[in-house]
């Protein structure tokens, strides 16, 4: 009986190790995201939205200017076919982008992601097929007004990186601040791209290829890669389109290489003017 147990109980510590190495796994994203924006030399912050906290890593804040908002892509919203509990990206690009561009500037996270995903408010569509819908937005509205307040602003540009394109694509018209957008890499055509790549999204999701275009006070770049197969460039500049916007496809690009090297430069063309008109570029 004492072997017995003492198995049970070695198997019971294993199992017991194995459950926290787990867990342990699905928090590494967010761990590993502060760990590099530290590295980076970024602080972490936390702001309330509406129901969500949402994590920002800011350079410079309350320096003059115009404040960059970056956005990250959407991580990894499924683990093995199931809602994955921490999406937070393992590659935070828009993060490292952020660091090369000019201050003032704030990485704002969304909902339930950075190690917040715990709070009752959370739910898996969230971070799913909710990704982009509203209740996203009005969260990361609110957040960046509370992050905004009392900060004299001469405006925001707005720089969103895959999925986090969309989300800024929909944020920018609600503030009045907006003067820029840039989009890297992003599927603006949400409903066109989640059905050619099979993801379900909720029927609230924000759809930029369905307009309306963006006011022209919004001066506005979409960036997209030749060899992107993530995001193929088709429905990044459907979404262009539909914000009355133009793509440029630089050539031999992908969904992640080589943005990093080509920033801050692109940035300068997304903040140099760009038409509002409807042609394709390539380069």
């Amino acid at each position: 009986m004492g072997i017995r147990t003492g198995a049970l109980s070695l198997r019971a510590s294993a199992l017991t190790l194995l459950t926290a190495t787990l867990l342990g796994a699905c928090a590494m994203p967010a761990t590993r995201f502060d760990e590099t924006a530290r590295g980076l030399g970024l602080e972490r912050a936390e702001v309330q939205g509406t129901r969500f906290r949402h994590a920002v890593f800011a350079k410079e804040p309350d320096a003059p200017g115009i404040l960059h908002v970056y956005l990250e892509g959407d991580g990894s919203p499924l683990l093995n076919g199931l809602a994955n509990p921490d999406p937070t990206p393992r590659r935070p690009l828009a993060l490292h982008l952020l660091t090369r561009g000019p201050a003032p500037a704030v990485l704002l996270g969304r909902p339930c992601y950075h190690g917040v995903h715990r709070e009752a408010a959370c739910t898996p569509s969230l971070c799913t097929d909710g990704r982009y819908s509203e209740e996203v937005l009005a969260s990361m509205e609110a957040a960046l007004r509370r992050v905004l307040a009392g900060r004299p602003r001469a405006g925001i540009a707005w720089i969103g990186y895959s999925g986090g394109g969309v989300l800024a694509a929909r944020l920018a018209p609600r503030f009045a601040e907006s003067r820029f957008l840039v989009t890297i890499a992003a599927n603006l055509d949400t409903h066109g791209w989640a059905e050619a790549v099979g993801v379900a999204l909720s029927r609230d999701s924000a759809n930029p290829a369905d307009g309306p275009p963006l006011p022209p006070s919004i001066r506005q770049r979409h960036f997209a890669g030749s060899e992107d197969t993530v995001v193929p460039n088709a429905f990044t500049a459907r979404g262009a389109r539909g914000l009355g916007g133009t793509l440029t496809l630089i050539q031999g690009y992908d969904h992640v290489c080589c943005w990093l090297d080509a920033w801050p430069s692109l940035l300068g063309e997304g903040n140099g003017a760009p038409e509002n008109g409807r042609r394709e570029e390539s380069r």
